[in-house]
């Protein structure tokens, strides 16, 4: 008996098993065969049994294709059957606005939904987890997120998901807790997040967002790090959520600890080739001092440029404080780590299309096979920002490769239209309607030389003019241009005195770099000038033609020194321009004078959205020689949209008999504005908005200046650079307007050059 029943056994063990002759896969509607074959366990000519069976069906199920596997046994083929999940055909996602459908489907996409992949069920609930947290860090807490599957033919389903974003909850109340040193209020007005105020609906400052939140714990802990408080820590920031999921209460708990002072500071580590006591005159921080991370930061980055200006391109500082909590006093120890001191191997320009590369490259401070320099580098940023035919210049600097004392030099340019053949209309306030026709090219023929030909006619004036200039006629950047002009002006279009001043000439102009920010520039020439007077002209003036004549051949000099350090010619954010221009008729003109003029203009970036400028114009002309002070048709003015806004152009100062005015032979102007952001708008760069304060007035003689007759205004000013040409507004309100004064609350110009 014992011996029948072990051959039983193993006869039914024997039948269990068998070899696998071949395989055969069913119910696939989008999968190869080829594809189950790559994850299948087994392979024709393997012994298998039936006890192999559920590892191999755990190994299809992992590969997430199938929702069904099933295995049989068909004589020595297997038999494997399928039931296949469906494919994402579509995701389709309706209602967003706050969120863009792009950036939605990349999260999507992160946890596996997406179009073309295989759909799981089990996903969805993580769709709706994943697109809530997205809702929720912008504050919209009121959300609501549905999702439908649509089945489609061929195993393959469409989700959509509709999304009712609700409203963003506001901020109702910001409690910090735990302060001592600074009041709360001091505290929470240092904070993006705030309450609603009058300008809430425009800068949505009291919209909770869990990032703005984030900024505000950091900006908190750099307030404190900053003043000495090396032990603060933000123990909770809570928020509590109204019923209506409208309304927020954020509760910020601190502790402050006590500050500490920084009692001794050394510098460690290798210097390269400049010496430790320069470095440590970047270090502004003093034994004593309450700790700073703000100071210390900053003498990081000084020491990093430093380094920089000499070929150690890749520095690197580290501080490392040793504190001392029983006496409240900190060592500072600046680790300075120069790395391998590199140099340029190539200069490369990209996105010049129109642009030759020789114009590009004549403005580098850095040259090809000197060491690398963060200075020159910058400086030659600087250069081609400044250039009026590109819009934009972006520098990288990666390493050559398989070098390590290498680096190339990548500027990526993009290029401004250079040139304009146009022909409009214009409108200003000053000088009327302006018809107008040029052809300009600021790059001309991609070689940076500049020329021009205009034909203006406005109510005011006709002014006909050639104009050309090759900035760099020699290689060390003098230049060289002529202009060859025709001018008629009617001054009593201009608000001035009833009389038409007609001129034509021409000039050479020549310029001399005399360093990195200083220009001479030089123009000698010639000027034929005529006056044409009406019944309603001054008595004045007519007086003065009897006596000088009124037609006169003047030989002029044009000389000026100018100082430019501004990022940008266009808009500049910060740096400065100061010229001085001095106007010569000499000997041998009919009319003998000077005019001498002083401009300023200065910009302070105060934040990356806000800059503050500062300028003025001082002016002042005389005769010489056999002429009798400054001739009327050179006469400063004051007033309108390039002086003092919101008093009618021309109109400030002296006045003929007849109330005309009649300028003046000194004149001073000062203006200060902070300009602003341009609302609803990111990309602002042909837009300006400026809220300003005017003063300045004319005067017939220096000695006839009274600072009660000063003239003062305040207001918003825009200036648009139109594709038709620039477009300035202001609204103006005169702050000491007197009787007799000609007051315009609002100005504008279309299409009116613009200085």
């Amino acid at each position: 008996m014992l011996s029948v029943g072990l051959w039983g056994a193993l006869s039914s063990a024997q039948a269990a098993e068998f070899v696998v002759q071949d395989i055969q896969v069913d119910g696939l509607q989008r999968l190869s065969a080829g594809t189950v074959f790559n994850y299948l366990p087994v392979q024709a000519g393997a012994t298998i049994s039936e006890k192999d069976y559920p590892e191999i069906i755990r190994t299809l199920f992992k590969t997430g294709f199938f929702t069904d596997v099933n295995l049989e046994r068909n004589g020595n083929v297997l038999v494997v059957t399928v039931t296949e999940r469906p494919a994402i055909s579509e995701v389709r996602i309706q209602g967003n606005q706050d969120i863009s459908t792009d950036d939605l489907k990349k999260a999507l996409t992160q946890i596996g939904l997406a179009e073309g992949r295989v759909f799981d069920r089990s996903l969805l609930d993580k769709v709706e987890q994943e697109l809530l947290q997205q809702y929720y860090s912008r504050g919209r807490y009121a959300v609501q997120i549905k999702s439908q599957v649509q089945p489609l033919e061929r195993n393959r389903v469409a989700i959509t998901i509709d999304i009712s974003e609700g409203a963003v909850a506001s901020i109702r109340q910001i409690n910090i807790v735990g302060n001592k040193a600074f009041t709360e209020k001091e505290l929470v007005g240092l904070l993006q997040s705030s309450t609603s105020g009058w300008f809430s609906f425009f800068t949505k400052d009291d919209q909770y967002a869990k990032q703005k939140l984030a900024a505000d714990i950091e900006t908190l802990r750099s307030f404190y790090l900053d003043r000495g408080y090396l032990k603060f820590n933000i123990e909770s920031t809570p928020v509590s959520i109204t019923p209506d999921k409208q309304d927020v209460y954020i509760t910020i708990n601190v502790t402050e600890g006590e500050p500490f002072t920084i009692e001794n500071i050394q510098l460690a580590g290798d210097f390269g080739i400049v010496a430790e006591t320069e470095l440590r005159q970047l270090i502004n921080i003093q034994p004593g001092e309450t700790f700073s991370r703000a100071k210390i930061t900053e003498a990081t980055k000084k020491i990093g440029e430093r380094l920089g200006q000499e070929g150690y391109a890749f520095a690197n500082i580290n501080t490392v404080p040793q504190i001392n909590d029983e006496s409240r006093k900190v060592d500072l120890t600046f680790v300075v780590d120069p790395g391998r001191r590199v140099y340029v191997r190539r200069i490369n320009f990209q996105g010049n299309t129109k642009t030759q590369d020789e114009v590009l490259r004549r403005e580098m401070r850095q040259a090809e096979g000197a060491w690398y320099s963060t200075k020159d580098l910058d400086r030659s940023k600087t250069r081609l920002q400044r250039l009026d035919y590109l819009e934009s210049v972006n520098v990288e600097t990666p390493a050559v490769p398989g070098t390590n004392d290498q680096v190339d030099v990548n500027y990526t340019v993009v290029e401004r239209p250079s040139g304009s053949l146009m022909f409009g209309v214009g409108y200003g306030q000053d000088s009327g309607v302006l018809l107008n026709a040029s052809v300009t090219q600021n790059n001309f023929l991609g070689t940076g030389n500049q020329l021009s030909v205009v034909l203006n006619n406005s109510t005011a004036s006709d002014n006909y003019s050639i104009y050309f200039n090759n900035p760099y006629y020699t290689v060390d950047g003098v230049s060289l241009g002529f202009r060859l002009y025709y001018q008629s002006i009617d001054s009593e279009e201009l608000n001035s005195a009833n009389y038409v001043r007609n001129a034509a000439g021409f000039q050479v102009n020549l310029g001399f770099p005399l360093n990195e920010f200083d220009t001479l520039r030089l123009s000698p020439g010639y000027q034929h000038l005529w006056i044409d007077t009406t019944t309603s002209t001054p008595v004045e003036i007519i007086d003065y033609l009897e006596e000088n004549g009124d037609t006169y051949d003047q030989i002029t000099l044009d000389a000026s020194w100018a100082r430019d350090s501004r990022n940008r010619t266009i808009f500049p954010t910060e740096g400065s321009l100061n010229q001085v221009v001095g106007q010569f008729a000499l000997p041998g003109s009919t009319a003998e004078f000077y005019k001498l003029t002083y401009r300023t203009s200065n910009y302070y970036p105060l934040a990356r959205w806000l800059t503050w400028s500062l300028g003025g114009e001082v002016g002042y002309g005389d005769g010489y020689g056999g002429t009798d002070g400054l001739p009327f048709f050179e006469n400063f003015y004051a007033g309108g949209l390039r002086s003092v806004r919101g008093y009618k152009a021309n109109t400030l100062g002296p006045r003929y008999s007849n109330d005309e005015p009649s300028g003046g032979a000194f004149k001073t102007i000062a203006s200060t504005q902070f300009i602003l952001p341009m609302p609803f708008m990111d990309k602002s760069e042909n837009v300006r908005v400026a809220a300003f304060f005017d003063v300045g007035n004319v005067f017939a003689t220096p000695s006839d200046f009274e600072a009660n007759e000063l003239r003062y205004s305040a207001g918003l000013s825009g200036l648009w650079l139109s594709p038709l040409g620039p477009i300035v507004l202001s609204v103006a309100a005169p702050l000491n307007d007197q009787s007799g004064d000609e007051t315009e609350v609002f100005q504008f110009s279309f299409g009116v050059p613009f200085n």
